[in-house]
């Protein structure tokens, strides 16, 4: 299955090589993304059926998207498995109910992360701090491409485990 993900998104054009500046602030010569992916209905149903039978095996109360990239893809997931779900922005809401985090997390529930990609570890990082302010569990983020670029180590000392369905060098970038 990851096999024909990872053809899905090398077709889709994913990939793409230039100058960019990345979320973490860095660098890079290539640029992934997976909102092209995630827009698409065919490879948004092979990325959240592939992340909802990881997601499932937790066994989690809800499931935190991180705001924009990874809203369908938890949207996707949620449907798939039944599991309600949460959006966390990237910043307070500055009108209405001024929230950081859209839906409900109640003391003690687990939560898992979803992101579209990592680098850092820095989105996911603040998302899981809103969750746990919240009074959620997180012990898990899964994300669709991991950079291969520290956020695995980086969560690591947060207490959350980085679960991906596939990396860089699987998209044939080498490191």
């Amino acid at each position: 299955m990851l096999r024909a993900l990872t053809n899905a998104l090398k077709e889709k054009g994913v990939i793409k090589f230039g100058d960019f500046t990345l979320t973490s602030g860095r660098k890079s010569n290539y640029y992934i993304d997976i909102k092209k992916a995630a827009t698409d209905p065919a490879l948004l149903n092979m990325i959240s059926g592939d992340m909802s039978e990881l997601v499932k095996k937790e066994k989690p109360a809800k499931i935190a998207g991180i705001a924009i990239g990874a809203i369908p893809i938890a949207t996707a997931i949620s449907l798939r498995t039944n599991i309600p779900m949460v959006i966390v922005r990237k910043q307070t809401k500055e009108h209405g109910i001024e929230r950081l985090v859209e839906g409900e997390i109640n003391l003690g529930e687990k939560v898992v992360i979803i992101e579209d990609v990592s680098t850092t570890g820095g989105s996911i990082i603040e998302a899981t701090k809103a969750v746990r302010d919240l009074g959620g569990i997180v012990e898990k983020a899964f994300v669709v491409v991991d950079r291969l670029e520290g956020a695995s180590e980086s969560l690591k000392m947060h207490g959350i485990i980085l679960v991906p369905l596939i990396t860089v060098q699987d998209l044939g970038v080498r490191k």
